[in-house]
């Protein structure tokens, strides 16, 4: 499997097991639609650069985790979950094929205006390196 896949399918299962029964979504591919329950968390953009060894590929992964909620008021709530990911990717070692490790953790909380509602917007950048 490519290396992107692999970490954003281990990401993504590891976020669905984490926050099940707490009423906070984790999506990926698309953004929930109209009327989905805040807060809730969004796998974004991948991209990976690797280089050829003599025995192996190594590299890095880059990753966006959004994570929205609908009272601009809660940056507590947004802040801790926000850290609850970057836990979880920190403990994210090895999936099959690789070994990995976060190189940054990157975190940005903004406003969001573009819905009639006022948004909080979190947004996580993650390098993960593997080899």
């Amino acid at each position: 499997m490519d290396p992107q896949q692999e970490i954003f399918s281990a990401l993504l299962i590891a976020l669905k097991e984490k926050y099940k029964n707490t009423g906070i979504g984790v999506y990926d591919t698309f953004l929930p639609p109209e009327g989905t329950a805040y807060p809730f968390v969004y796998l974004g953009a991948t991209t990976q650069a690797d280089q050829d060894t003599k025995d192996a590929i190594i590299g890095k992964v880059s990753q966006t985790v959004h994570v929205w909620h609908d009272n601009p008021r809660k940056r507590g709530t947004v802040s801790q979950i926000m850290l609850s990911i970057k836990e979880l990717c920190r403990s994210l070692e090895h999936t099959r094929n690789f070994s990995w490790s976060v190189k940054l953790a990157e975190q940005r909380i903004l406003p969001d205006t573009t819905t009639k509602q006022a948004l909080l917007h979190g947004v996580l950048e993650f390098e993960f390196s593997f080899s």
